[in-house]
């Protein structure tokens, strides 16, 4: 237990203790925990507060990291905490620490609760021998590569660029509140929230029909949101896993038979690292069998857990389904794709040295094999969701024509993140950091787009 009074709240208070990481390098970890809060104070900064956190030093590049679990503050009765982590080949010096930083009021964790290990594992896979079929019309349709929408409603005028650049394919967002904690409890509201954002894609079939771009409808923000970081309220709540069933009865009663689209994405990024009752694959699997008893023809996508991240297939099952489309989305490596979003430092340019490791096309295309190896396995159709680099990040041309390269050799289909969503992804924008972006009438990034859009059937 740890307990800052108020007024004495500057500094950590944790306990802290070292072991060794050798054991753990390459491999993805997780630490399974109990916890409690007490009147825990607000942090002034969104990284301090309360307090599982392990900390090691990359020996490859002296850098120091902090991977966080990101626990709630305030009044919080006894529950379940999670922190994955993924150690680096040249992880040393680890620590574990718990507490409060920066803040006052009391946490307790249960230390008998700690465990660290897999959640899921190659092991525990199923359907190892299925082979996934697909409508013949669905096997010769025109490959499909396109953009991310942005949340909001979409225009005929942004209809009529994406058209120019010769796109065919937009996957509709249903998102609000994104990386944020305990939103979206309230059903009564979510569901009217939900129903005016299904209204704004019902106008947007009619917009993509006139000028020949087919829709994916991408549930973003699932019932119940997030309890933590690392986990969807609805893999553990029935209430909540019941909802999301419910939404995509809406969405396939209310879309069905709709020219326009082209898939239900029954879930964006799904993020689960404590066991759950509906975890984040059999609740899909319930999702799937809910809209194939309203619509039995529209494709349906599954993704995989970690946030959709290639490694995810190494253990991911597919479904005994057919016309099921599976999804990943490749932001790898994060310390590259997303540098200077939420933290300082120098540039880092692509291809070099990221992380301890050489990125390059070659590292991109091992970091996707076991995506690879899932497709050939059940014959399945790959979709790559989002895929990105920030605008100012050196280098972000050549990652992107990297990916598009493997993406367009294994015949997968794609979409970049984003069109007109946040400056920092947008390829209509250019600039050296967060706080110099800057509208641009072209980019290489965009350059890098509409070369691979010119290969889409006009």
């Amino acid at each position: 237990m740890i307990d800052v009074p108020q007024g004495k709240e500057k500094g950590s208070h944790w306990f802290r203790a070292a072991f060794d990481p050798a054991p753990l390098r390459g491999k993805n970890v997780t630490f399974l925990f109990r916890y409690r809060t007490q009147n825990v104070s607000t942090p002034p900064k969104k990284y301090y507060g309360s307090k599982f956190m392990v900390s090691y030093r990359d020996a490859s590049s002296g850098e120091k990291l902090w991977p966080d679990a990101g626990l709630q503050e305030g009044n919080v009765s006894w529950c379940d905490g999670a922190l994955q982590v993924t150690f680096r080949p040249g992880a040393a010096d680890a620590e574990v620490m718990l507490g409060l930083q920066e803040v006052s009021g009391r946490i307790e964790f249960e230390f008998d609760s700690l465990r660290s290990g897999s959640v899921f594992s190659p092991a525990a896979r199923i359907n190892l021998d299925y082979k996934v079929k697909y409508p013949q019309k669905s096997e010769k349709h025109s490959r499909l590569r396109g953009m991310m929408s942005p949340a909001g409603p979409m225009t005929e005028e942004m209809f009529r660029t994406l058209k120019q650049w010769n796109v065919n394919l937009v996957r509709m967002q249903i998102m609000r509140n994104w990386n944020k904690l305990n939103t979206e409890l309230d059903l009564d509201e979510y569901y009217r929230w939900l129903d005016k954002r299904l209204d704004e894609i019902e106008n947007a079939t009619r917009l993509a029909e006139k000028y020949g771009i087919r829709l994916i409808i991408d549930l973003h923000s699932p019932p119940g949101g997030k309890s933590s970081l690392n986990h969807m309220r609805m893999f553990c709540e029935k209430k909540y896993a019941d909802a999301f069933l419910d939404c995509w009865r809406r969405i396939a009663a209310r879309f069905k038979g709709n020219p326009a689209i082209y898939a239900y994405n029954l879930l964006n990024e799904p993020v689960q690292a404590v066991p759950a009752p509906y975890d984040y694959w059999n609740l899909q699997r319930m999702a799937a069998a809910a809209v194939r008893e309203i619509d039995p023809d529209t494709a349906i996508m599954i993704e995989s857990n970690e946030a959709s991240r290639p490694r995810a297939f190494a253990y991911l099952s597919p479904l005994r389904m057919d016309n099921i489309i599976y999804q990943v989305h490749m932001y790898m490596p994060l310390t590259y794709t997303h540098q200077r979003i939420r933290t300082a430092g120098p540039p880092i340019g692509y291809p070099g040295m990221i992380d301890g490791e050489m990125w390059n096309k070659e590292k991109i295309r091992e970091t996707l094999q076991p995506v690879r190896d899932f497709q050939l396995r059940h014959n399945a159709r790959i979709y790559v969701g989002e895929f990105s680099a920030v605008a100012w990040a050196p280098g972000a041309d050549r990652y992107l024509q990297d990916c598009i390269d493997i993406f367009e050799e294994y015949g997968w289909e794609w979409s970049y993140h984003a069109f007109r969503e946040w400056n920092g992804w947008s390829v209509e924008h250019e600039g050296t950091g967060p706080d110099n972006i800057r509208p641009a009438k072209n980019t290489r990034r965009r350059e890098v787009l509409l070369k691979a859009f010119r290969k889409n059937n006009k």
